[in-house]
């Protein structure tokens, strides 16, 4: 069956579907609102008998002029009846033959319903409302003449949109066929799977015809684009190169200047928390860059050493106290030894990126947990937070370079890219699930020991 065959096939049918639907439902939107607003204004009559009705005595009555009950009951198009009873259902003032009023189920509010009088079928609403300490019920009704000409009008206007609409139907189905929604769709499914460095060629082979040129067309765009990624790259590399001459000369100014100030103590631990954080720096804006233009396992395993765990997540952790105390957020760590065998840098890197994750994402006085230690033969990282979690549709692509769950938030949504790559070079896999009470984010990184590693 061609795809023209197909697509009139399944589309006659649901559209006539779909339009009768929507023709009902349009309807009802509108009568609806119609209908409230009518029961609005016999509200409002009602309300304005309310300052009418005054204490006498030891009763209640109605002080209401002739010509103002004549104002009240004037309609160019329907008969307006009221009523006005004390709570034993005694007529104060009104029509006698008013029909029972419905009690609403609260003080000043107001129920309408449909009722019958006089032979002719109204719509009444009822006011319950108090007056010097005595509550009364407001019964105002008309007859429906104006509204079934309102909704006759609007019966009439949705008649003629829809034969409109009938008539535009073929057009639609026409455009349909031109355009070959099913392959289109297939497309940006394959698209919207891949991640953001995949520029592979679409599959042409079992493409429609009528599809087959812009396949081609868009096959060429990802050549380009995979040659602009080229282009990146090397320019990144530059960038790299660039980044160590100035990193280099301010490390070396820190050098001298802790030289120059041995006797103060206090200068002496600020040049050699700020050489560290250069040292961090050179690395971190080196192996960012590297990350960011190449696939895992590019990492030097050369470097790999027995790295306590433990002590790694306790450097890392305390350089977060400040930003979590910005926040109010409490954060904490249980450290349990444990031993991996991998690069020191990258691991801390893996680290600070989960840490740093989990504070950006608590919101104000929320709690975040660090913890380590071993579980069924592996060394394991957890991070916990209360924040708002992710979706678990989602879980797979908050690892995906430049892709962030939330807009607002800055960052450049590599951190979590940077995780998978470093727990993937190091043999390690990474859970995500739902916090404590289904609340938050948990995030596990489980690494092999360091003699099952070694074996592998």
């Amino acid at each position: 069956m061609s795809l023209r065959s197909k697509l009139l096939k399944w589309l006659v049918i649901p559209l006539l579907a779909v339009n009768s639907v929507a023709a009902g439902s349009a309807y009802w939107l509108a009568w609806i609102p119609a209908q409230s607003a009518l029961d609005q204004s016999l509200a409002d009559a009602a309300w304005a008998l309310v300052p009418h009705v005054q204490e006498s005595g030891s009763s209640l009555e109605l002080s209401l002029s002739h010509q103002a009950e004549q104002v009240l009951r004037v309609d160019h198009f329907d008969t307006v009846f009221f009523v006005v009873r004390d709570r034993l259902g005694r007529t104060i003032a009104g029509d006698l033959d008013f029909p029972e009023l419905k009690q609403p189920e609260k003080i000043n509010i107001f129920t309408a319903y449909p009722a019958r009088m006089r032979g002719q079928d109204v719509r009444a609403i009822t006011l319950r409302t108090v007056i010097a300490g005595e509550p009364i019920l407001i019964g105002v009704a008309e007859t429906r003449i104006k509204r079934q000409q309102i909704r006759m009008r609007i019966l009439w206007s949705l008649l003629a949109l829809e034969l409109v609409l009938l008539m535009l139907i073929p057009a639609v189905i026409w455009l349909v066929l031109d355009k070959g929604f099913v392959p289109l769709k297939t497309i940006r499914a394959d698209l919207a799977r891949r991640r953001p460095d995949d520029l592979s060629p679409l599959p042409i082979e079992d493409a429609p015809q009528e599809i087959a040129p812009f396949i081609h067309a868009m096959n060429e765009l990802l050549d380009r684009a995979q040659n602009s990624a080229r282009a990146k790259q090397d320019f990144l590399a530059n960038v790299a190169h660039q980044l160590r001459t100035p990193l280099a000369g301010f490390r070396a100014q820190l050098e001298w200047l802790r030289e120059h100030h041995r006797q103060d103590d206090e200068t002496v631990q600020s040049t050699a928390m700020m050489l560290a954080s250069t040292d961090r720096m050179v690395r971190q804006a080196n192996q960012l860059l590297a990350l960011a233009r190449s696939e895992p396992g590019g990492i030097v395993r050369q470097r790999f050493e027995l790295v306590s765990l433990d002590r790694l997540v306790a450097e890392s952790v305390q350089q977060f106290v400040q930003q979590a105390l910005a926040k109010d957020i409490d954060i904490g760590f249980d450290l349990q030894p444990a031993a991996v065998h991998g690069d020191a840098f990258l691991l801390r890197d893996l680290i600070d990126n989960l840490v740093d994750n989990a504070i950006r994402y608590t919101p104000r006085g929320g709690v975040v947990t660090v913890s380590c230690g071993t579980s069924d033969g592996r060394a394991m990282l957890r991070v916990e937070d209360n924040g708002p979690g992710i979706p678990e549709s989602q879980t797979d692509r908050v690892f995906t370079r430049f892709y962030r769950l939330d807009q607002t938030q800055s960052g450049s949504g590599l951190g979590l890219a940077i995780v998978r790559d470093i727990a993937t070079d190091h043999g390690a896999e990474i859970e995500v699930g739902a916090g404590a009470g289904q609340r938050g984010t948990v995030f596990r990184v489980l690494f092999l020991l360091p003699s099952l590693q070694a074996a592998v």
